[in-house]
């Protein structure tokens, strides 16, 4: 009862647009809010990500990944590796920082272990997300990156606070739902997620896949049920007949895995930036 009570009143705080914040998160938040001013010159950029030694060292890592190191030449620096990302995928690297700050101050060893695991599964379909929007569902890839990075954005919330409120997270099936919807929507809003890549995120749970696939959802839905490590979060259960469309998708598909065989490096490359 009182693990009711507790989760009663995340729900009633996210209602209510009052979500709680830890001081890491809302710096990283401030970060990423200015690295998305149109008016921000380089100069300030530049030294916004070197004040921040993680953000700095994942642009220089995606900077050569194979998909922006098509020429061979590696940087080693940040001005030259902002320069070569472009400040949408600089402002997606701020946004993996404010997601991950979440895991990074969870004391208790499992919720540790599970937020590791949950950010891990996001890196994958980040990179997955990015193969399949170019290759298949014809989405702007970038926007892709940027969805599948904060798409789990309500679950590391939940581990925070699930770390302050021991046993939260217990027998997710009597209370997730409607819950997580309400949560996943103030995070996006918090966040300041754009419509059509929030709508996307919130409208996953449950969904299906109808061939041939089409849109940000069924490029996230795709990226999930391919990346190699899974959310320990709770799957909120959709009917058989979904998630039978998105096996029988994914599963024996000729052309799926003759586009995953020639990505490979390229989603490998990429979630590896993002895991540094």
């Amino acid at each position: 009862m009182e693990k009711l009570k507790d989760f009663a009143l995340i729900v009633s705080q996210a209602s209510r647009g009052e979500l709680v914040f830890p001081t890491s998160v809302n710096a990283a938040l401030n970060l990423q809010l200015a690295l998305s001013d149109p008016d921000s010159h380089d100069e300030d950029v530049i030294r916004r990500v070197l004040a921040e030694p993680v953000l700095a060292a994942r642009t220089v890592a995606l900077a050569n990944s194979v998909i922006f190191n098509r020429a061979g030449g590696p940087v080693t620096s940040v001005r030259a590796a902002v320069m070569r990302v472009g400040y949408r995928n600089l402002y997606t690297m701020a946004a993996a920082m404010v997601v991950r700050q979440f895991g990074n101050r969870i004391r208790d060893p499992q919720l540790r272990a599970q937020a590791e695991q949950l950010w891990r599964h996001t890196a994958h379909v980040a990179a997955l997300a990015h193969v399949v929007a170019r290759k298949i569902t014809a989405v702007d890839a970038d926007t892709a990156l940027f969805a599948g990075i904060v798409h789990e954005a309500g679950g590391f919330y939940l581990l925070s606070r699930a770390d302050e409120i021991p046993g939260l997270l217990d027998h997710p099936e009597a209370w997730m739902g409607a819950a997580q919807e309400i949560i996943t929507r103030e995070m996006m809003r918090k966040l300041a997620i754009p419509e059509p890549v929030s709508l996307a995120i919130v409208s996953l749970p449950g969904a299906t896949l109808t061939p041939p696939p089409l849109g940000l959802r069924d490029t996230l839905l795709i990226a999930k049920r391919l990346a190699p490590e899974a959310s320990p979060m709770y799957q909120y259960p959709g009917e058989p007949a979904q998630s039978l469309a998105l096996d029988n998708f994914v599963t024996d598909n000729e052309e799926l895995e003759r586009i995953l065989a020639e990505s490979a490096e390229e989603a490998r490359s990429m979630s590896a930036a993002l895991l540094v």
